[in-house]
């Protein structure tokens, strides 16, 4: 089955702790600290695979993590960082926020990988807060953690002309006629559901790709029957060929099928209403010469003066069709050269690392009614401050809220009585 849709799961690796350890060895009494530093976690990347036309593999799993960076060693040891996770999409991916339905990336002309979530910055070992006041630190800085949220991929597929209209119009027909692509064919509604592309070649370099859009009905700009899967692929194309039964084989009035697909185009999205468009009268030749005559002036005197040519032509015998397909070459060498690209709605840094912080306020695991206070500028105070003194106790009063600490603890839900560690020191919580 073609897959154009899929939700994902992703996740960054997080990163590994930054290790405490002090040099122990004979004859060094005092090696000091030589925790190593933790290893980043992997990031999460997307790169365009030409070799790919579906998503289908990403219905079959949906859950991708990167590998989570190593804690650090004693000895000065990095920890290893942990493996990037690299997902290869078709060209034409539009990787959304599933939430929301925003679009954080277009891949159609990322030509070199892109990271969507960065893996957590390791911790730093406890050898890296060494200073002057501190020489054996006992603190090392844990991992960042990891970044995590589901993705919507859809398939928006890049063709430079697309066939729209009703079911069983001949659109398949004609996409088999003028390309290699060969579509299934046979005489029933929504035949097609799997858009299908093909390569016009025309001679001496001129030719174009076209997508036979899978049949369109009234209502499928809301999502009717298959709307949405199948108007999504209309989205990046630059000339539209509206196939149209002239015959009537079904009792529908050409110019009302007409009007009703372009309704559901202009409802799904204005722009399409915009782009050039032919008119392709199919089952002309089954028509008898002054029915021919009525449907051709009909629909040339209705579409003619909007700049819409209307190209009578036959999909079984191929009468009419080079002529339209070389009218629709000049249009589509006039288009934009760029691929139409979706610009993101989401800003990619939003996912960026998060600030270091300086310090942490948790509460106990273990001990009820216990808060704790550790980090490297809780350290380095206490190594310059003598608590034990009145104006030393006022000084780490002020620096707790300052630095919005005491906050922090009120947000844990800390009460009256509670007990603060930090470090060796022990504190009762009194507002």
């Amino acid at each position: 089955m073609f897959a154009d849709r899929a939700k994902i799961y992703v996740r960054s690796g997080k990163g590994g702790d930054g290790h405490v350890s002090f040099r122990r060895e004979l004859y060094v009494p005092d090696g000091g600290p030589d925790g190593g530093d933790g290893g980043d976690g992997g990031s999460v990347i997307f790169a365009v695979d030409e070799g790919l036309n579906t998503l289908t593999d990403f219905r079959h799993v949906r859950k991708y993590k990167a590998g989570d960076g190593e804690e650090g060693k004693k000895r000065n040891c990095h920890g290893a960082n942990g493996q990037d996770i690299v997902l290869k999409v078709p060209p034409g991916t539009v990787i959304k926020d599933f939430e929301t339905g925003k679009v954080i990336l277009d891949m159609s002309n990322k030509t070199e990988p892109v990271v969507l979530l960065k893996g957590g910055r390791g911790g730093k070992g406890n050898r890296q807060y060494v200073t002057s006041v501190m020489q054996a630190p006992k603190y090392a800085q844990p991992g960042q953690p990891a970044k995590e949220m589901w993705l919507t991929l859809e398939l928006k597929m890049i063709a430079d002309v697309g066939l729209v209209g009703f079911p069983n119009v001949g659109k398949s027909t004609i996409l088999s006629r003028v390309t290699n692509a060969r579509p299934k064919i046979a005489n029933y509604h929504f035949t097609t559901l799997n858009p299908n592309l093909g390569v016009v070649d025309l001679g001496d370099k001129n030719g174009f790709v076209m997508a036979d859009i899978p049949g369109i009905i009234e209502g499928a700009s809301k999502g009717i029957g298959l709307g949405y899967d199948f108007l999504r692929h209309i989205e990046r194309t630059k000339v539209l060929i509206h196939v149209v039964d002239a015959a009537s084989t079904e009792g529908r009035d050409p110019i009302v099928d007409i009007e009703t697909i372009n309704t559901e185009l202009k409802n799904y999205n204005e722009q399409l209403a915009s782009r050039p468009m032919v008119i392709a009268a199919n089952k002309a030749d089954v028509l008898s010469d002054e029915d021919y005559e009525t449907v051709m002036e009909m629909l040339k005197e209705e579409y003619e003066p909007k700049g819409i040519k209307v190209f009578p032509v036959s999909a079984v015998s191929g009468k009419g069709i080079n002529e339209m397909l070389w009218y629709v070459n000049e249009l589509v060498k006039n288009a934009p050269e760029e691929i139409i690209e979706f610009a993101p709605e989401i800003d990619i840094d939003e996912f960026k690392d998060a600030p270091e912080l300086p310090f942490y306020v948790k509460k106990s695991e273990d001990m009820e009614g216990v808060y704790l206070i550790e980090g490297p500028r809780v350290e380095r105070m206490l190594g310059y401050t003598n608590i034990e003194s009145e104006k030393g106790f006022m000084f780490f009063q002020k620096f707790m809220k300052d630095n919005g600490i005491l906050d922090m603890l009120e947000e844990l839900g800390i009460q009256e009585g509670d007990t603060v560690k930090i470090y060796g020191l022990e504190f009762d919580y009194y507002k």
